[in-house]
C-alpha cells in the first residue's frame, strides 16, 4: 500500500482539465477524482508489472550452451532462447565478485567496492517498488541477503560449495545454517526446490504482488561434481580432444547465427598441448573431467526446466520475465589435480574438489581468447537470454548491440515503475550509468553506450563502439576492431596510435572518476601456479594423467 499512499499524497494535481463550468460535475470534488485517476493507473501499471526471475550461472563458458553452439544438452534454456532473445554481444566482469558488485548496485565494481560495499542492491530497490524479493545460490557479497534487501534466502554466502554433503558451512537457509541429511542431495536440486517454494507461498499470500527472484546456481563452478547418470552420459563423449569439440561448436555457432565471419576461431594458445600429445590415461581423465562440467550444465538446464513447468502448473507463469546468463568466461583453473589424487578422488565424487583446467576452459570460451578474470572476450563474454511471451516482440532474434550488466538495474526499475533513490541508499552515488533493456524487448531502438568499462587486477579494457582496446596481465594495450575481428586476433595498435591514445585517456578518465585516483597497476593475487597469457610467461598446461590403479569410472 506504501506506493498507493504516495501516490495519494503527493499527486500534483491540475484542475483546468475538469469542465467546472457544468453544474453537473460540481458535487464532485476535483481532488476526489485526481486521486481515483491515480489509484486506477497505478492498479493498472501493477497489473502489468512482471514477475521476474534472473538467473545468473557461475563460470559458465559464451558456447557451453545448445542455443549457443555446445553439444551439451540444454533443451529448456535453448526453449527459452527460440521463444526469447539472445544477445551475442553481452558483457558480465570477468569474475565472481566483481560481476556480483556491478549486478547488485546497477554500478560498475570499482565505484560499489568489491562485495557492494557502496549503494543500493537490487534487493532492496525491488522491495521499495513493492516487490517481493527472494535470493537462492551464491551470494559471495558483502553482508547476509536478508540484510541487503531480500526477504528470503536459501543458498551460500561463500564462493562456492560441494553439492553434495558436507555442504559449505556457510550454506543457510534464512539466517540459519542448513546441513541436510539426505546422501541423495544435490545441491542444484534444493536450489530450485526452494525456488519453487518461495514463489508459491508469496503467491498464496498475496496473489497479486510481483516478485524479483535473484536465482544465482553455483553451477557449473567447482567442485565439478554431479550425480552419476549426469556423468555417465557424457563419459567418452570428449575423448576427441579439445581441439576437435572447439572446431565443431565454432562451426555450430555460425550455423546458429550467434557469430559471423568476424569471429575467426582464435589460435591454439602455446602454453596448451595439443590432444594428440596427451597419453592414454591423460586423455582418459580429462574426459572424466569435461563430462562431469557437462553433466552438471545438463542438470542445470532440467533444473530450470523443472522450475518453469512447476511454474506452469500453477498458472504462475502468465506474466514472467526470465532473463538467463553466466558471471564470467569459463575458468582455467586446475589447482587441485594433485590434492585430489593424493585423497583417491576423481572428478565428480563427492567430497572432490577438481577444477575445469586451461584445455576445456579454452573450449568453453569458443571462438575467443583467455578466459575468466582477463578483459578479451574469453573473460568478458556470457551467453545471454531472455524470454517474456507477452512482451518480447520478435522471437528467436539474435541481438547484436553491446550490452553489459550495468543495463540490468535500469532495466528491471523500468519493469517495477521505480527509481534507484527511492530505495534510500543510492544518492551518495553518480547516477546509474546502465540503458534499459526493456526498448530491446519490445523490438524498438536503444541508444548504444558511447563507451564500456572493465578492468580486474592487471587486466583493462574499453569497449567504443567497434574498437576495443584491451591489456591482458599488466601489459601493454591491445586494439581490435571488433566489427572484423570479434576474436581478437589481430592487434591493431602500431596501425592506430591515435584510437589508442584516445581510448586510453577515455579509461584513465573513467578510472579516476570511478577510484578517485589515478590508476596504478594492481598486482594479481592468484597463486603462481596460476596459468597466465601464453604471451606473458604463462607455463605450460600438463593434464593429468588417471593413475593406473584407479577402478575406471
Amino acid at each position: 500500500m506504501q506506493p498507493i499512499r504516495a501516490i495519494l499524497r503527493n499527486y500534483s494535481y491540475d484542475y483546468s482539465f475538469f469542465p467546472m463550468k457544468h453544474s453537473k460535475y460540481l458535487n464532485i470534488p476535483a481532488r476526489l477524482i485526481a486521486s481515483v485517476l491515480a489509484l486506477s493507473t497505478l492498479l493498472c501499471s501493477a497489473q502489468e508489472r512482471p514477475d521476474i526471475i534472473y538467473i545468473l550461472a557461475d563460470d559458465l563458458g559464451y558456447s557451453d550452451l545448445g542455443c549457443y553452439g555446445s553439444e551439451i544438452n540444454t533443451p529448456n534454456l535453448d526453449r527459452l532462447a527460440k521463444e526469447g532473445l539472445r544477445f551475442n554481444q553481452f558483457y558480465n566482469a570477468s569474475k565472481c565478485e566483481p560481476t556480483r558488485a556491478n549486478i547488485m548496485s546497477g554500478h560498475y565494481w570499482p565505484v560499489t567496492g568489491l562485495g557492494m560495499q557502496r549503494g543500493a542492491t537490487l534487493g532492496e530497490v525491488m522491495r521499495a517498488a513493492d516487490y517481493a524479493t527472494f535470493a537462492l545460490g551464491k551470494w559471495h557479497l558483502n553482508g547476509h541477503p536478508k540484510d541487503r534487501g531480500f526477504d528470503r534466502f536459501f543458498g551460500h554466502l561463500s564462493g562456492a560449495s560441494a553439492f553434495f554433503p558436507p555442504l559449505d558451512k556457510s550454506v543457510m537457509l534464512g539466517r540459519h545454517p542448513y546441513q541436510p541429511k539426505d546422501p541423495n542431495f544435490y545441491l542444484t536440486d534444493a536450489i530450485t526446490n526452494y525456488a519453487v517454494k518461495f514463489i508459491k507461498d508469496s503467491k498464496k499470500a498475496k496473489p497479486e504482488k510481483p516478485y524479483f527472484m535473484y536465482l544465482a546456481y553455483n553451477s557449473p563452478h567447482n567442485p565439478l561434481q554431479a550425480p552419476r547418470k549426469d556423468i555417465e552420459r557424457y563419459r567418452g563423449s570428449y575423448k576427441v580432444g579439445w581441439e576437435a569439440i572447439r572446431k565443431q561448436r565454432h562451426a555450430r555457432m555460425q550455423e546458429l547465427g550467434i557469430i559471423g565471419k568476424e569471429a575467426k576461431l582464435s589460435a591454439h594458445p602455446n602454453n596448451l598441448p595439443e590432444w594428440s600429445s596427451l597419453s592414454k590415461q591423460q586423455q582418459d581423465l580429462e574426459d572424466l573431467r569435461m563430462a562431469v562440467y557437462a553433466g552438471m550444465v545438463d542438470n542445470l538446464d532440467r533444473n530450470i526446466g523443472r522450475l518453469l513447468h512447476k511454474l506452469n502448473q500453477a498458472g504462475l507463469d502468465k506474466n514472467l520475465l526470465v532473463i538467463f546468463m553466466s558471471d564470467n568466461g569459463g575458468s582455467p583453473y586446475a589447482r587441485t589435480d594433485e590434492t585430489m589424487l593424493k585423497n583417491g578422488k576423481l572428478p565428480g565424487d563427492p567430497g572432490s574438489n577438481w577444477e575445469i583446467g586451461m584445455g576445456w576452459a579454452n573450449v568453453s570460451n569458443t571462438p575467443f581468447r583467455l578466459y575468466k578474470r582477463n578483459q578479451h572476450e574469453g573473460g568478458i563474454s556470457t551467453p545471454f537470454i531472455a524470454w517474456w511471451p507477452n512482451k518480447i516482440a520478435q522471437p528467436n532474434s539474435i541481438i547484436e548491440q553491446p550490452a553489459h550488466i550495468i543495463d540490468l538495474m535500469p532495466t528491471f526499475l523500468d519493469l517495477a515503475g521505480s527509481t534507484y533513490a527511492a530505495a534510500g541508499k543510492g544518492k551518495a552515488l553518480p547516477p546509474l550509468p546502465g540503458k534499459s533493456l526493456l526498448p530491446i524487448f519490445e523490438g524498438k531502438p536503444r541508444e548504444p553506450h558511447a563507451n564500456l568499462y572493465f578492468q580486474l587486477f592487471d587486466h583493462r579494457a574499453i569497449r567504443s563502439n567497434d574498437w576495443k582496446l584491451t591489456a591482458v596481465d599488466g601489459k601493454d594495450w591491445e586494439l581490435y576492431n571488433l566489427a572484423n575481428d570479434r576474436s581478437e586476433t589481430t592487434d591493431l595498435s602500431n596501425s592506430h596510435p591515435e584510437i589508442v591514445q584516445k581510448l586510453s585517456n577515455s579509461w584513465e578518465k573513467w578510472w579516476l572518476e570511478a577510484k578517485g585516483s589515478p590508476y596504478a597497476e594492481f598486482k594479481n593475487p592468484t597463486p603462481p601456479l596460476h596459468l597466465r597469457d601464453d604471451r606473458s610467461g604463462g607455463a605450460m598446461y600438463v593434464p593429468t594423467a588417471m593413475p593406473d590403479n584407479f577402478q575406471a569410472r
